[in-house]
């Protein structure tokens, strides 16, 4: 198959490292981790991305969208001609943990817990991922405006419920270091660990998994873990622990 895949660099290692080794032809390109500070701005790049794409002349057999639904990034988002093909995933933690499942035994009680990857460390002056809403302080990336969309959706009262079922007020004393074998080798748990001393947190280190990357890669597209998208048709937010993401009707 030709390929094109679309990611935020925070996965750049992981994605070039599947990439080396599948069978499809690739063509990639990535958008920066910065770009998540404002959720429609990410949405405009994308969809600016996916409409260049399909205007190279190229007949791409699917455009890959290696994002989660990251503050309601990804809603919305569509091809004229090509299917897109997207995890059922919140945002990169699920990614990089490898599956939902894993997900939710680590995050499930505690969603808003920061973490990090060798992704994080590397690409620009962040260390930590929260889904706080609003500006950061230089060390960490919002998600952006997820609450907004809830109400929305669901009205102001029960999306204050939701919201704080799914993001509980707390104090923030763990952040948590995604490790991927890949990756390893680098020493940016070390990093991590330091910097997340130094903010006055205790570090967690927890085991990655690059299977999400590499089956997106690969075309392996289980639908109960990913989201194929006709030409034509849209994303649409579920906002629940499960489909998380579906073809907007």
């Amino acid at each position: 198959m030709l390929l094109k895949l679309i990611s935020c660099n925070v996965f750049q290692r992981e994605a070039s490292w599947c990439i080396a080794r599948t069978p499809h032809v690739f063509d990639s390109e990535y958008t920066e981790l910065g770009e998540h500070a404002r959720s429609a701005g990410l949405r405009q790049l994308i969809q600016a991305r996916i409409d260049a794409t399909e205007a190279s002349g190229k007949n791409y057999d699917a455009i890959l969208l290696l994002f989660g639904l990251c503050g309601n990034s990804t809603v919305g988002l569509q091809a004229r001609r090509t299917q897109l093909v997207i995890p059922r995933a919140h945002d990169c933690c699920t990614i990089l943990l490898g599956s939902r499942a894993k997900f939710t035994e680590h995050f499930g009680k505690d969603p808003s817990t920061p973490f990090s990857s060798a992704g994080y460390i590397e690409r620009g002056n962040y260390f930590l991922r929260t889904s706080d809403e609003g500006g950061g302080d230089g060390t960490t990336v919002q998600i952006g405006d997820s609450f907004k969309a809830l109400v929305e959706k669901y009205g102001e009262e029960d999306a204050k419920y939701i919201w704080a079922e799914m993001y509980p007020e707390r104090a923030e004393e763990k952040a948590v270091f995604i490790d991927l074998p890949q990756t390893s080798h680098l020493g940016y748990a070390e990093q991590f660990k330091v910097k997340a001393t130094a903010a006055g947190k205790q570090a967690v280190e927890l085991p990655g998994d690059i299977r999400l990357i590499q089956n997106l890669i690969n075309g392996e597209w289980d639908p109960k873990e990913y989201l194929i998208v006709p030409p034509a048709a849209a994303i649409e937010g579920v906002y629940d622990w499960d489909e998380v993401i579906r073809v907007k009707k």
